[in-house]
């Protein structure tokens, strides 16, 4: 290389060297730039900056669904139309109305005393009232075991129609009659007189005035036919009711405590299941 050719070469390398330096330098010098932009400025590019794609909102929960209206509720007035019913009827058909006690379900009174059955709408108005005749044996007890006892088995003391409250089941006793549980357990149920046996005259008893004469079934409690085809069965036989059996020898609070503890209730009246079982009846 010669003399002259070697300057131009340093003088070209000096001046690329230089280029460089001040490239550098100025590429420095926008930085520091554009990060003090940026310190000051950079919100205001956040703000005007578009939009990403929108997020789909977080559903809200769900309203709760309007509470299923009551159903209609059943009016309750206890009446007995034109019947003056004895005062222990009355208290306890005036407790099961006030306290709704029978739900929405028919109920009768059974009046062993007086061998005299009552049965109501669920609202409480009577529908009707007829004779029947009970078991033979006063008394408010169920022999332990009767249900499953042959009718020779059964002794005299032990034909009793048991006191309390019953949630009754329609069914057939074990000759295939319609009949309506009281008892299962103790196979006490509500059926039509049965006359089969002339000696028994039942329904003689059912006909005279007094009840002295009505305690001869072994337990069941025996209505007219026509009663019972007319408004037990199709009150109390079509679905559950509730029975209420009045005590005979033991007091009223024995069984039905608040109602014989409560005032005697006030009420309109004018002045004037395919079940079988060894049915006793």
């Amino acid at each position: 290389m010669r003399f002259g050719e070697r300057q131009d070469v340093d003088a070209a390398v000096n001046t690329r060297r230089d280029v460089l330096a001040g490239l550098g330098q100025g590429a420095l010098f926008a930085a520091i730039a554009l990060a003090v932009l940026y310190f000051f400025l950079g919100d205001s590019f956040k703000r005007n900056a578009s939009p990403g794609p929108a997020q789909r909102p977080v559903a809200a929960a769900a309203a709760p669904a309007p509470a299923a209206k009551p159903v209609h509720a059943i009016a309750r007035q206890l009446d007995f139309g034109s019947v003056r019913a004895p005062d222990d009827v009355a208290r306890v058909a005036g407790w099961a109305v006030r306290e709704a006690d029978n739900g929405d379900r028919p109920f009768a009174i059974v009046d062993k005393r007086r061998a005299r059955v009552y049965v109501f709408e669920p609202g409480g108005r009577l529908i009707g009232n007829s004779p029947v005749l009970l078991g033979y044996a006063a008394g408010d007890h169920t022999v332990e075991g009767i249900g499953n006892k042959t009718i020779e088995q059964i002794q005299p003391h032990e034909r009793t129609t048991p006191a309390g409250r019953f949630e009754t089941a329609p069914g057939r006793n074990s000759l295939g009659d319609d009949v309506v549980w009281v008892d299962y357990d103790a196979a006490v149920s509500m059926h039509r007189v049965r006359a089969t046996n002339p000696k028994e005259r039942r329904l003689e008893r059912l006909a005279t005035k007094t009840a002295a004469d009505n305690r001869i079934s072994w337990g069941c409690i025996n209505v007219p036919t026509a009663f019972f085809e007319q408004t037990v069965w199709p009150n109390l036989g079509r679905r559950g009711a509730v029975v209420y059996v009045l005590p005979e020898r033991r007091p009223l609070t024995a069984y039905f405590p608040e109602a014989a503890a409560g005032a005697k209730p006030q009420y309109l009246a004018q002045a004037s299941s395919g079940r079988g079982n060894n049915a006793k009846p």
